[in-house]
């Protein structure tokens, strides 16, 4: 994964510099710490690289820490954000609590506290990430057909739930009209009428759902997202994630650690 870039913003060069040198100490090249000397300085650090964690002075001449983060919001920047003052200010807090600021610390800062703000808003700015990938690649035809209200109570809606609570397993049409007590043949018809597409093409792009909901969420091997998607072998996985991706399940998680749109 690339470095993760934290960006200090305060017209104080004293402060500034200041807590660039504690920053370094503390990360020691785990991360890469930049700084700029107003909001000016740092939009242009934001249209040039990929900004994590923003760490702001709140009162700065001609664009307060607030004014550019309302500023990278509107541009589409979605970094973690802590902002730090000279002073307590309801007004501003609620203001950036609505911003979605994550810490408000007044100074002089400890450096304790700042260290563990910092290591909690890089924890939180990475499940962003992972919330953002996950609903990039939602399947949106899977979530309408699963919320569709007129399935309630109904043989489709016990189908999906049956499904849900065994896909790890082996699962077969015959299978699933059992547990909804229905002739399979009359269930898969039914199944297609009712959802637009067949039982075998929803149980599909289901396994497939969860398998990169397990590649983009955690560490586990290839082979183990297969089982758990249920795909008895990773080679049939291999094949099949990749006839429906473009990538194998290898690059594909590769290329959203990488934070590029996988193919």
């Amino acid at each position: 994964m690339n470095t993760k870039i934290i960006l200090i913003v305060d017209d104080e060069e004293t402060t500034r510099q200041g807590l660039k040198k504690t920053l370094e100490g503390w990360s020691a090249g785990r991360f890469e710490i930049l700084s700029a000397a107003d909001g000016h300085e740092a939009l242009e650090l934001f249209k040039r690289t990929r900004v994590n964690l923003l760490i702001t002075d709140i009162c700065m001449p001609e664009m307060t820490g607030l004014a550019l983060l309302k500023n990278i919001r509107n541009q589409g920047y979605k970094p973690a954000v802590m902002i730090v003052s000279g002073y307590p200010d309801f007004e501003y807090a609620q203001e950036a609590i609505r911003l979605g600021v994550l810490n408000y610390l007044v100074k002089p800062l400890r450096k304790e506290s700042l260290i563990k703000a910092i290591e909690e808003a890089l924890d939180t700015e990475e499940h962003m990430i992972r919330a953002d990938y996950l609903e990039k690649v939602a399947d949106q035809g899977l979530l309408e057909l699963e919320a569709k209200k007129e399935y309630v109570n109904s043989s489709v809606k016990q189908a999906i739930a049956y499904v849900n609570k065994n896909i790890p397993e082996q699962i077969s049409l015959k299978e699933v009209a059992d547990a909804v007590h229905l002739n399979a043949s009359y269930f898969s018809a039914m199944f297609k009428e009712r959802t637009s597409i067949t039982f075998s093409e929803y149980l599909t792009r289901k396994r497939l759902q969860l398998a990169k909901k397990l590649l983009i969420t955690t560490d586990l091997p290839i082979d183990e997202v297969a089982r758990q998607a249920g795909y008895q072998t990773a080679k049939y996985f291999i094949k099949l994630f990749k006839d429906s991706e473009g990538v194998t399940p290898s690059k594909y998680r590769k290329l959203t650690e990488l934070d590029e749109t996988p193919i």
